[in-house]
């Protein structure tokens, strides 16, 4: 029996919206055992005595961080119960943790990159959470997008998989999936591609895409973008907003339509160089805009092999979450020749096989809708330039404005007029929040 500890942040307790998912999931996992501190709402009688979260925190073979995202990081009471896990000395090392948010996907980011922080700071071996909206507990998508993340979280902790926060404290062997010989013993399933910027003397990152195609579980094509003849980079002529063709005639469009992007899965590799992935990977990227701002391969898992010191380069690690989150992509992993390149390119090999295997795709965070958002407003005002675009984007429901959402901007004005009312407001108290539960209470109540 694996035992769960819930630590729940919220200020509400058990009226918060969050912990729903967090009971919705344990209607579905027998062999876990699950057991919730309100530590959100009873932080001030823990700062008096800490002695029940100790024993539960160490009995716990997996920490659950359970929280609404406040202003860009986790509520002050859940910081302040870090604060007093580090002022106990408690030792948590080799223990698991993740974390399930809800929020509107405003800077959901922050927060989750300040629980792993801490948890590195602990010790704590953190699976990548996950970042639900307010709302995706009550439709069939987001029920199942929480159900495949616990199944993921297990499976990494089944066989010994955690996010490489600071690499050089993994030393520990890796041990492959469970299922890894009847994955390699089958016929590979699917198609991977590895767009690589591979140059004569690329000998670590070349030794590591050797590796890495080993490893996979599913067929790959290698593409060598050194050896792809580009005319050139992109011009911004916008020649190929009406008709998706570039000016260029090197053929690049065709190939990338035809041979990367009808992949099952894709992996980029490169050296690091100038804080970035160089001239040639960049060359690479921006010629894709002959796709305008269609995202052909969401849905579609990706991964990184990267030479160079990577924990240096901030700037370049968001760049690449954030590029797979507009894109619509699940960012299974990310190997660099940094500390241990062998256990990293062969975890990631593993990541991408699960992530393509099981079709996981976790919900977008706030790179992902914000920068969706943005570009919906823009191809929305630009349709009758970017006509490809805007049929794309009908195609696909992304024209989500809120404006037309009637109905509930009434009923938002309705609960506003309520909440305006003294007298009406000091009545219902409490009973807001409990109001707000209900309809999550059910989704629960039902789920079998």
């Amino acid at each position: 029996m694996i035992k769960v500890l819930v630590l729940n942040g919220s200020p509400s307790g058990q009226n918060s919206i969050t912990l729903y998912t967090v009971f919705y999931i344990q209607k579905f996992f027998p062999q876990c055992e699950f057991e919730v501190l309100d530590v959100g709402q009873r932080i001030k009688s823990y700062e008096k005595d800490f002695s029940e979260c100790e024993s539960k925190l160490k009995e716990a073979d997996l920490i659950l961080f359970c929280y609404p995202v406040y202003t860009f990081l986790v509520p002050s009471q859940l910081h302040l119960f870090i604060e007093l896990i580090k002022e106990h000395g408690i030792d948590l090392g080799g223990k698991y943790a993740t974390q399930i948010t809800t929020s509107k996907h405003f800077y959901d980011m922050t927060a989750h990159a300040f629980i792993q922080d801490n948890c590195n700071d602990l010790s704590l071996k953190y699976v990548r959470g996950l970042s639900a909206d307010m709302e995706d507990l009550m439709k069939e998508q987001g029920q199942q997008e929480a159900l495949s993340f616990f199944r993921y979280v297990l499976w990494s902790m089944e066989n010994g998989f955690f996010e490489p926060v600071t690499r050089f404290v993994h030393t520990e062997d890796l041990k492959m999936p469970s299922d890894a010989e009847e994955i390699q013993g089958a016929a590979k399933a699917g198609r991977a591609v590895i767009i690589a910027d591979l140059k004569e003397d690329s000998v670590r990152l070349r030794k590591m895409v050797e590796r890495f195609e080993k490893k996979l579980a599913m067929q790959v094509n290698l593409v060598n973008i050194e050896e792809f003849p580009f005319d050139g980079g992109c011009l911004g002529c916008f020649h190929c907003a009406s008709d998706g063709k570039c000016i260029y005639k090197d053929g690049f469009d065709d190939y990338l339509r035809n041979t990367i992007q009808t992949a099952d899965a894709l992996v980029y590799a490169f050296e690091i160089k100038d804080h970035s992935m160089g001239s040639r990977f960049k060359m690479f990227d921006d010629r894709q805009f002959c796709n305008g701002h269609r995202t052909v391969t969401m849905g579609k898992p990706v991964a990184y092999l990267i030479d160079g010191h990577l924990d240096e380069e901030a700037n370049l690690k968001t760049l690449i979450e954030a590029r797979a989150q507009v894109g619509g992509n699940y960012l299974a992993a990310v190997a660099s020749s940094e500390h241990d390149p062998d256990r990293e390119t062969d975890q990631a090999a593993a990541a991408l096989s699960y992530a393509y295997r099981y079709q996981y795709q976790p919900p977008k965070n706030f790179y992902g809708v914000g920068g969706l958002k943005v570009f919906r407003d823009l191809i929305y005002q630009m349709q009758g330039l970017m006509k490809a675009d805007h049929e794309f984007y009908k195609e696909h429901g992304f024209y989500d404005f809120p404006q037309k959402q009637k109905g509930k901007i009434a009923a938002m004005y309705l609960v506003g007029s309520v909440m305006r009312n003294p007298k009406l407001s000091k009545k219902i108290g409490s009973k807001m929040t409990e109001g707000m539960i209900m309809p999550y209470k059910r989704i629960v109540d039902k789920a079998k």
